[in-house]
C-alpha cells in the first residue's frame, strides 16, 4: 500500500501519551508515526458514521469536554 506524508500539530499532552505507547511497545520498534496510523486505520474501519462522530469530537474538544 502507498503511503503519503502529511504533517499535523497536536497537543503536548498528546505528545506525551504517544511517546508512552512508543516506550511500552518498544518490543515492538514502533514509531509515533505507526501508532498514530494504527489509531486511525481502527478508527475509520469501524461500523461508526465518522463523519458524525468526528464532528461531534471536534465540538467537544473546543468546549474544553474533551
Amino acid at each position: 500500500m502507498a503511503k503519503e506524508k502529511f504533517g499535523v500539530a497536536v497537543d503536548k499532552k498528546i505528545v506525551r501519551e504517544v511517546d508512552e505507547l512508543v516506550a511500552e511497545c518498544d518490543d515492538l520498534g514502533v514509531s509515533r508515526s505507526e501508532i498514530v496510523e494504527a489509531n486511525l486505520t481502527a478508527f475509520l474501519q469501524s461500523e461508526t458514521n465518522h463523519v458524525e462522530r468526528v464532528r461531534a469530537i471536534i465540538i467537544r474538544k473546543r468546549k474544553g469536554t474533551l
